[in-house]
């Protein structure tokens, strides 16, 4: 993992605040404080870490004995670390969409509709400010992008990419907090459908449930160029921040050197540092030692 992305970069943009808030349909949504800062940043340079940050984010949201407040909390934690997902350049079948007066969608687990009008996809995304777009000659679409020294920086540093990522980089733009509880619950469930499947004795009428279920784990792959800098870089370009979460999962999935695990004292998602560990840290494996010989004694003493 970590030589495939020595000599790696990419960007993503975050917010140094963000908010809960509420539509007229009481749909709950987070989005950027109307006070926060705006700052790029590489999500490869911590990226094993947001990754496990991740899945345990959708362990913690998959407990039934989880509070609902706590779940939301913990979702939040994680938007204020990383960022919003993306989904709005992450479900359409080219991120360039504005560009077009249709959306065209793949087949996902949030929007039921095959295509909708590009006016129409937009509400979903800004459900409290619609964003100022006006219609090209061409039928396309055109936005000039207003706001702070900071946002301006940011455009203009993402300049070449589609006009719709920069539209999910600003203060305006939500997403649906059910949603981002939704996808990484499914992420936890792919981790833990691997986990199940390699740990457990499953019989052969269970294992090609198990080969199904991640047949699902795909995506739209992400672009990449390399730039001159103080080596050849290879530059990714991702379109989402859910695409590159996904891409540095599959790389961390299929790393047997440092394979990812579950603790077996706090149940923490952890890489580990070998393929043998089974604790995410000394304290979790003194914890559990500590509670293995109190509950021998125990039992010793009946």
């Amino acid at each position: 993992m970590n030589n495939i992305f020595e000599h790696s970069s990419s960007e993503w943009v975050k917010f140094s605040e963000y908010i809960f808030a509420e539509d007229d349909n009481g749909e709950l949504y987070i989005m950027p404080s109307p006070s926060a800062e705006v700052k790029l940043f590489n999500p490869l340079e911590n990226a094993e870490q947001m990754v496990v940050d991740a899945l345990n984010v959708g362990w913690t949201c998959m407990n039934a004995n989880v509070a609902d407040d706590a779940k939301r909390q913990t979702v939040f934690d994680f938007v204020h670390n990383y960022g919003l997902l993306g989904f709005i350049t992450a479900l359409p079948t080219t991120p360039r969409f504005m560009d077009f007066n249709s959306v065209y969608l793949m087949k996902n687990k949030f929007i039921k509709e095959e295509t909708m009008t590009t006016d129409d996809y937009l509400k979903v995304f800004f459900p409290f400010k619609h964003p100022p777009i006006i219609r090209t000659p061409n039928g396309g679409y055109n936005w000039t992008i207003t706001g702070n020294k900071d946002m301006m920086a940011v455009a203009m540093t993402m300049a070449d990419r589609p006009m719709a990522l920069n539209m999910a980089f600003q203060y305006e733009y939500a997403e649906r907090y059910d949603w981002l509880l939704r996808q990484f619950k499914d992420w936890a469930f792919m981790f833990f459908t691997t986990v199940l499947y390699y740990d457990e004795d499953l019989d052969k009428e269970t294992k090609p449930i198990y080969q199904e279920a991640m047949s699902c784990f795909d995506g739209i792959a992400p672009t990449y160029h390399i730039e001159l800098r103080g080596t050849p870089t290879i530059v990714w370009d991702f379109h989402s921040l859910s695409l590159a979460i996904q891409m540095m999962f599959s790389f961390m999935l299929t790393n047997g050197d440092n394979p990812l695990k579950v603790c077996r004292h706090c149940s923490k998602v952890f890489k580990a540092s070998r393929p043998k560990a089974i604790f995410c840290s000394p304290q979790c494996k003194n914890r559990y030692n500590v509670y293995k010989s109190r509950a021998k004694k125990k039992e010793n003493n009946k």
